[in-house]
Parts: structure tokens; C-alpha cells; sequence
């Protein structure tokens, strides 16, 4: 297993042939991950919109070079070309159309810090002490994305399980991987170990909540203050009826701890009840009329 590790971490002749080919690869996979309908508010989607997974090639492509300025060049021109094919594959298939690419800039802007990257980077090879301090930006930005991920993951159970643990692991591993100093390996992964500690019980303590209003009285539902309203599943979270001074009017205001479909029932002062559907998702509800029976 170790010679495995060292050989992917400095083990692969890494040609500008390669490199371009897994480049273009990347962006196909990147593109379909953003286009494909069934990998949305997955983890597969993760590697279109959070740079976890462009962290980890990236220290592939510094563990293969040859120098510094080779290291830079090399991840530079993969991350130019990856991210810039990314965008085209998804223009002829993409509602936005070519308005698609004003999204790049940020993604260029990134692309263009690879070289710095690579070049300093370069350094981690070394197998020293700074080596770990150059290496710990890029285990920080692992360990927001993995914060972000365990609470989407808490919200959404059993989905983004998989990118939270690869981020997991990458927190903790990656000192193992990519240094052989017992005493770096040790002190990062027991650091590692330790941040994704705290970082679960931060999201274990701060469990994630969407606070909604879904519908507003007119919205093609009629309601008032004198309405009851619950959900068929009180572990979605919990509904009522509010008066908003901004609108004038009574809305319908929804906490709600996790994803899935329930129901909402509407009952009046007179005992007339009405159901609707609920689609609760961690950036919004879809709600409709329940169907007669």
C-alpha cells in the first residue's frame, strides 16, 4: 500500500502529453457532473462546483514534476485548459447558452494562481517542516469544503456522503501520502484527525435548518391567522402561520431540519382541510396542491 501512495505521489512520468489529456478528461467529467440532472445535490456534483477534488490533482501534478517552474507551467496549462473546456462542453446543452461563460471569470482568475501554486508547491517534495506549512492551505480549503458537505450531508442523508468522506480522508491522509518524515506523518495526520474532530462536532452541534416563507396568502392558497397548519412528519421540522409587515399579509413559515417529500396541511376555522405537497431541498421548497383522491 505504501509503494502504491509513493508511487502516485511521485511516481508517474508526468508528459505535456499526459497532462493535456487528462486535462480535456477532467473538463468532460466536470461538464457532465454540471449537466447531468440526476447528479445534482449529489456528491457527484462537487467536482463542478467546490475545489476539493482540483486539490487533489493539483498536488498530483506537483508530486510529478520535475522543478519548480516545470511544476508551475504544468499546472497552470491543466487548470487553463480544464476549466476553460469545462465551460465550452456545457454551452450547446446549458439553458444559459454562451451567457454560461461569464460565470469562467472566477474560474480563470483561479487558474491563473495555479502557477504560483505549483511553483511554491514544488517545495512540499522536499519533505520538510515548511513543506507541511506550504501543504496547509490546501488542507484548510479541504476541511471548509468538508464542513460544508457534513451539514449538506445532514440535511440530505444519505446524499454528499461520499465527498464528505473523501474530504475526510484527504484531511487526514495527506501528510501520510506526501511526506516521509515519520514526524510530519505523525503530527499531520493526528492534526488532521483532530480538525475533522471538531469540524463534525461543529456540524453535529449546529445542525442545519432552512428557514422559508413558502407561500404567502394570494399565492393560489387562501389562508389568515385563524388557519392551523401542520406537516404530516413533524421530524421535517415545524410550520406556521405568521403576519409579515413587509407584505401586509400572512405567510406560511417553514424551519426545516431535513430533505425529502412530506405533506402540509391546511385546516380552516370551519374544519375544511386541504393538503399540499411539499419538495423540501437545502435551497428551497416546491409546494402544490395535493391531488383529489
Amino acid at each position: 500500500m505504501s509503494k502504491a501512495i509513493r508511487k502516485i505521489f511521485g511516481g508517474i512520468r508526468l508528459t505535456w502529453p499526459g497532462l493535456v489529456t487528462a486535462a480535456v478528461l477532467s473538463s468532460a467529467v466536470t461538464a457532465a457532473a454540471a449537466l447531468i440532472q440526476v447528479f445534482r445535490n449529489t456528491s457527484f456534483f462537487a467536482v463542478s462546483a467546490t475545489p476539493e477534488i482540483w486539490i487533489l490533482l493539483c498536488i498530483l501534478i506537483i508530486m510529478n514534476s520535475r522543478s519548480n517552474l516545470d511544476s508551475a507551467l504544468k499546472c497552470l496549462a491543466f487548470f487553463l485548459i480544464s476549466q476553460s473546456l469545462a465551460f465550452l462542453f456545457q454551452v450547446p446543452f446549458s439553458p444559459l447558452g454562451w451567457a454560461l461563460i461569464g460565470y469562467y471569470r472566477c474560474r480563470f482568475i483561479v487558474a491563473l494562481f495555479s502557477f504560483p501554486t505549483g511553483y511554491i508547491g514544488y517545495w512540499i517534495k522536499m519533505g520538510k517542516w515548511w513543506g507541511y506549512l506550504i501543504l496547509l492551505p490546501m488542507i484548510v480549503l479541504t476541511g471548509y469544503s468538508y464542513l460544508m458537505y457534513f451539514s449538506e450531508f445532514q440535511f440530505s442523508m444519505p446524499r454528499y456522503i461520499l465527498i464528505a468522506l473523501f474530504c475526510a480522508c484527504a484531511i487526514i491522509l495527506y501528510p501520510a501520502g506526501l511526506f516521509e518524515d515519520r514526524r510530519i506523518r505523525i503530527f499531520g495526520t493526528a492534526f488532521g484527525a483532530a480538525a475533522v474532530a471538531v469540524l463534525t462536532a461543529v456540524c453535529l452541534l449546529n445542525p442545519p435548518v432552512l428557514s422559508a416563507e413558502i407561500a404567502a396568502n394570494g399565492d393560489d392558497i387562501a389562508f389568515d391567522g385563524s388557519y392551523s397548519v401542520s406537516l404530516s412528519d413533524g421530524g421535517f421540522g415545524d410550520v406556521e402561520i405568521r403576519y409579515e409587515d413587509s407584505i401586509g399579509g400572512h405567510v406560511l413559515h417553514a424551519d426545516l431540519r431535513r430533505a425529502g417529500d412530506t405533506v402540509l396541511t391546511l385546516v380552516s376555522p370551519d374544519g375544511e382541510r386541504t393538503e399540499y405537497d411539499l419538495h423540501i431541498e437545502r435551497n428551497g421548497v416546491e409546494i402544490s396542491e395535493k391531488p383529489c383522491s
